[in-house]
Protein backbone atom coordinates (compact mmCIF):
# COMPACT_ATOMS: atom_id res chain seq x y z
CA UNK A 1 0.00 0.00 0.00
CA UNK A 2 1.52 3.26 -1.14
CA UNK A 3 1.51 6.34 1.11
CA UNK A 4 1.11 9.52 -0.96
CA UNK A 5 1.71 12.94 0.65
CA UNK A 6 -0.70 15.62 -0.52
CA UNK A 7 0.31 19.09 -1.65
CA UNK A 8 -2.73 21.35 -2.01
CA UNK A 9 -1.95 24.65 -3.69
CA UNK A 10 -3.79 27.93 -3.29
CA UNK A 11 -2.33 31.27 -4.24
CA UNK A 12 1.06 29.65 -4.70
CA UNK A 13 1.10 28.34 -1.12
CA UNK A 14 0.72 24.87 0.39
CA UNK A 15 -2.52 24.76 2.36
CA UNK A 16 -5.07 22.40 3.84
CA UNK A 17 -8.80 23.05 3.90
CA UNK A 18 -11.36 21.74 6.38
CA UNK A 19 -13.97 19.65 4.50
CA UNK A 20 -13.03 21.50 1.32
CA UNK A 21 -14.22 24.84 2.70
CA UNK A 22 -12.19 27.69 1.26
CA UNK A 23 -12.93 29.91 4.26
CA UNK A 24 -11.32 27.34 6.56
CA UNK A 25 -7.78 27.29 5.26
CA UNK A 26 -4.50 26.72 7.05
CA UNK A 27 -1.22 27.63 5.33
CA UNK A 28 1.67 25.21 5.90
CA UNK A 29 4.27 26.59 3.50
CA UNK A 30 4.75 29.49 1.12
CA UNK A 31 7.16 27.38 -0.94
CA UNK A 32 5.62 24.35 -2.74
CA UNK A 33 9.01 23.20 -4.03
CA UNK A 34 10.42 23.19 -0.50
CA UNK A 35 7.42 21.17 0.69
CA UNK A 36 7.82 18.66 -2.14
CA UNK A 37 11.55 18.33 -1.43
CA UNK A 38 10.74 17.69 2.24
CA UNK A 39 8.51 14.74 1.36
CA UNK A 40 11.11 13.48 -1.11
CA UNK A 41 13.77 13.52 1.61
CA UNK A 42 11.37 11.65 3.89
CA UNK A 43 11.17 8.88 1.31
CA UNK A 44 8.00 9.68 -0.66
CA UNK A 45 7.70 7.68 -3.87
CA UNK A 46 4.80 9.68 -5.29
CA UNK A 47 3.03 13.01 -4.66
CA UNK A 48 -0.58 14.11 -4.96
CA UNK A 49 -0.78 17.74 -6.08
CA UNK A 50 -4.08 19.61 -6.25
CA UNK A 51 -4.62 23.12 -7.58
CA UNK A 52 -7.45 24.42 -5.39
CA UNK A 53 -7.65 27.69 -7.33
CA UNK A 54 -8.01 25.66 -10.50
CA UNK A 55 -10.73 23.46 -9.05
CA UNK A 56 -12.72 26.54 -8.09
CA UNK A 57 -12.14 28.54 -11.29
CA UNK A 58 -12.13 25.81 -13.93
CA UNK A 59 -8.52 26.08 -15.10
CA UNK A 60 -5.20 25.44 -13.28
CA UNK A 61 -3.69 28.56 -11.69
CA UNK A 62 -0.54 27.17 -10.05
CA UNK A 63 1.29 25.68 -13.03
CA UNK A 64 4.51 27.54 -12.22
CA UNK A 65 4.76 25.61 -8.96
CA UNK A 66 4.07 22.35 -10.80
CA UNK A 67 6.79 23.11 -13.32
CA UNK A 68 9.35 23.80 -10.60
CA UNK A 69 8.40 20.70 -8.62
CA UNK A 70 8.84 18.58 -11.75
CA UNK A 71 12.22 20.17 -12.47
CA UNK A 72 13.70 20.27 -8.98
CA UNK A 73 12.21 17.40 -6.96
CA UNK A 74 12.51 14.42 -9.24
CA UNK A 75 9.81 12.08 -7.93
CA UNK A 76 6.61 11.19 -9.81
CA UNK A 77 3.41 13.09 -9.07
CA UNK A 78 -0.22 13.28 -10.10
CA UNK A 79 -1.97 16.61 -10.61
CA UNK A 80 -5.59 17.71 -10.51
CA UNK A 81 -7.70 20.80 -10.10
CA UNK A 82 -9.47 22.56 -12.96
CA UNK A 83 -8.40 20.12 -15.67
CA UNK A 84 -11.25 20.27 -18.15
CA UNK A 85 -9.75 19.87 -21.63
CA UNK A 86 -7.63 17.40 -23.57
CA UNK A 87 -5.21 20.23 -24.30
CA UNK A 88 -4.65 20.87 -20.59
CA UNK A 89 -4.04 17.17 -19.98
CA UNK A 90 -1.37 17.20 -22.69
CA UNK A 91 0.19 20.35 -21.21
CA UNK A 92 0.37 18.86 -17.72
CA UNK A 93 1.93 15.63 -18.96
CA UNK A 94 4.47 17.71 -20.90
CA UNK A 95 5.24 19.68 -17.72
CA UNK A 96 6.15 16.45 -15.98
CA UNK A 97 3.02 15.03 -14.33
CA UNK A 98 3.00 11.24 -14.42
CA UNK A 99 -0.78 11.22 -14.44
CA UNK A 100 -3.59 13.76 -14.46
CA UNK A 101 -6.62 13.69 -12.18
CA UNK A 102 -10.09 14.35 -13.60
CA UNK A 103 -12.95 15.21 -11.27
CA UNK A 104 -15.58 17.74 -12.32
CA UNK A 105 -15.19 17.17 -16.06
CA UNK A 106 -15.27 13.39 -15.68
CA UNK A 107 -18.42 13.54 -13.55
CA UNK A 108 -20.27 15.89 -15.89
CA UNK A 109 -19.15 14.77 -19.36
CA UNK A 110 -19.06 11.03 -20.05
CA UNK A 111 -18.13 11.58 -23.70
CA UNK A 112 -15.09 13.63 -22.70
CA UNK A 113 -14.01 10.96 -20.24
CA UNK A 114 -14.11 8.33 -22.96
CA UNK A 115 -12.02 10.55 -25.27
CA UNK A 116 -9.48 11.20 -22.51
CA UNK A 117 -9.22 7.49 -21.69
CA UNK A 118 -8.77 6.58 -25.35
CA UNK A 119 -6.08 9.21 -25.91
CA UNK A 120 -4.14 9.07 -22.63
CA UNK A 121 -4.92 5.66 -21.15
CA UNK A 122 -3.42 5.11 -17.70
CA UNK A 123 -2.05 8.65 -17.66
CA UNK A 124 -5.55 9.59 -16.50
CA UNK A 125 -7.10 8.80 -13.12
CA UNK A 126 -10.58 9.82 -12.03
CA UNK A 127 -11.32 11.22 -8.60
CA UNK A 128 -14.68 10.62 -6.92
CA UNK A 129 -15.19 13.43 -4.42
CA UNK A 130 -18.32 12.70 -2.42
CA UNK A 131 -20.27 13.86 0.59
CA UNK A 132 -23.14 11.85 2.06
CA UNK A 133 -22.77 9.52 -0.89
CA UNK A 134 -23.31 12.24 -3.52
CA UNK A 135 -20.64 13.48 -5.93
CA UNK A 136 -19.57 17.11 -5.56
CA UNK A 137 -17.88 19.09 -8.34
CA UNK A 138 -16.44 22.55 -9.09
CA UNK A 139 -14.16 22.79 -6.11
CA UNK A 140 -16.57 20.67 -4.06
CA UNK A 141 -19.15 23.47 -4.22
CA UNK A 142 -21.76 21.91 -6.50
CA UNK A 143 -23.79 18.79 -5.79
CA UNK A 144 -25.65 16.90 -8.47
CA UNK A 145 -27.85 13.83 -8.36
CA UNK A 146 -25.09 11.36 -9.17
CA UNK A 147 -24.03 9.02 -6.39
CA UNK A 148 -20.49 7.85 -5.77
CA UNK A 149 -21.52 4.30 -6.68
CA UNK A 150 -23.17 5.40 -9.94
CA UNK A 151 -20.10 7.41 -10.90
CA UNK A 152 -17.79 4.52 -10.03
CA UNK A 153 -19.84 2.24 -12.29
CA UNK A 154 -19.42 4.73 -15.15
CA UNK A 155 -15.68 4.89 -14.53
CA UNK A 156 -15.41 1.11 -14.63
CA UNK A 157 -17.51 0.89 -17.81
CA UNK A 158 -15.18 3.40 -19.46
CA UNK A 159 -12.30 1.01 -18.83
CA UNK A 160 -10.55 2.35 -15.76
CA UNK A 161 -9.12 -0.10 -13.25
CA UNK A 162 -8.60 2.34 -10.36
CA UNK A 163 -9.89 5.59 -8.91
CA UNK A 164 -9.29 8.11 -6.16
CA UNK A 165 -12.03 8.28 -3.55
CA UNK A 166 -12.31 11.25 -1.19
CA UNK A 167 -14.96 11.60 1.48
CA UNK A 168 -15.27 15.38 1.65
CA UNK A 169 -16.88 15.33 5.08
CA UNK A 170 -13.69 13.67 6.36
CA UNK A 171 -11.10 15.67 4.45
CA UNK A 172 -8.89 17.83 6.65
CA UNK A 173 -10.76 16.83 9.80
CA UNK A 174 -8.40 14.22 11.31
CA UNK A 175 -11.54 12.25 12.21
CA UNK A 176 -10.68 8.96 10.53
CA UNK A 177 -11.39 7.70 6.99
CA UNK A 178 -14.81 6.56 5.78
CA UNK A 179 -14.08 2.85 6.00
CA UNK A 180 -17.72 1.94 5.35
CA UNK A 181 -17.84 3.96 2.13
CA UNK A 182 -14.52 2.53 0.95
CA UNK A 183 -15.67 -1.03 1.67
CA UNK A 184 -18.87 -0.40 -0.28
CA UNK A 185 -17.01 0.91 -3.31
CA UNK A 186 -14.62 -2.04 -3.23
CA UNK A 187 -17.47 -4.53 -2.94
CA UNK A 188 -19.74 -2.99 -5.58
CA UNK A 189 -17.15 -2.07 -8.22
CA UNK A 190 -14.14 -4.36 -7.88
CA UNK A 191 -11.95 -1.37 -8.74
CA UNK A 192 -8.68 -0.55 -7.00
CA UNK A 193 -9.00 2.48 -4.76
CA UNK A 194 -6.66 5.24 -3.65
CA UNK A 195 -8.27 6.37 -0.40
CA UNK A 196 -8.26 9.99 0.69
CA UNK A 197 -9.72 12.00 3.54
CA UNK A 198 -9.67 11.84 7.31
CA UNK A 199 -6.51 9.91 8.15
CA UNK A 200 -5.45 11.03 11.64
CA UNK A 201 -3.06 8.42 13.01
CA UNK A 202 -1.26 5.16 12.30
CA UNK A 203 -4.28 3.20 13.50
CA UNK A 204 -6.30 4.68 10.63
CA UNK A 205 -3.61 3.55 8.22
CA UNK A 206 -3.73 0.08 9.74
CA UNK A 207 -7.48 -0.08 9.08
CA UNK A 208 -6.87 0.79 5.44
CA UNK A 209 -3.95 -1.62 5.24
CA UNK A 210 -6.37 -4.41 6.16
CA UNK A 211 -8.31 -3.56 2.98
CA UNK A 212 -5.25 -3.84 0.75
CA UNK A 213 -6.12 -7.33 -0.46
CA UNK A 214 -9.59 -6.10 -1.36
CA UNK A 215 -8.19 -3.29 -3.49
CA UNK A 216 -6.98 -0.31 -1.41
CA UNK A 217 -3.70 0.23 -3.23
CA UNK A 218 -2.70 3.63 -1.80
CA UNK A 219 -3.63 6.29 0.73
CA UNK A 220 -3.34 10.04 0.25
CA UNK A 221 -2.33 11.74 3.50
CA UNK A 222 -2.33 15.46 4.09
CA UNK A 223 -3.09 17.17 7.37
CA UNK A 224 -1.91 14.30 9.60
CA UNK A 225 1.57 14.57 8.09
CA UNK A 226 1.65 18.37 8.17
CA UNK A 227 0.49 18.38 11.80
CA UNK A 228 3.11 15.80 12.78
CA UNK A 229 0.64 13.12 13.90
CA UNK A 230 3.16 10.63 12.50
CA UNK A 231 6.11 10.75 10.14
CA UNK A 232 6.10 9.63 6.55
CA UNK A 233 8.75 7.04 7.46
CA UNK A 234 6.47 5.58 10.14
CA UNK A 235 3.54 5.47 7.71
CA UNK A 236 5.60 3.83 4.99
CA UNK A 237 6.95 1.22 7.40
CA UNK A 238 3.44 0.31 8.46
CA UNK A 239 2.16 0.21 4.89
Amino acid sequence: MLIIPAIDLRGGKVVRLFQGKFNREKVYSSDPVKAAKHWARQGAKFLHIVDLDGALNGTPKNLKAVKWIAAKVGIPFEFGGGVRSLEMISKLLALGAQRVILGTKAASDAAFLKKAKKKFGEKIIVSIDAKDGKVLTRGWNQQGSKTALDFAAEIKKTGFKQLIYTDISKDGTLSGPNIKGIRELLRETGLNIIASGGVSDLEDLMKLKKLERKGVIAVIVGKALYEGRFTLAEAMKLA
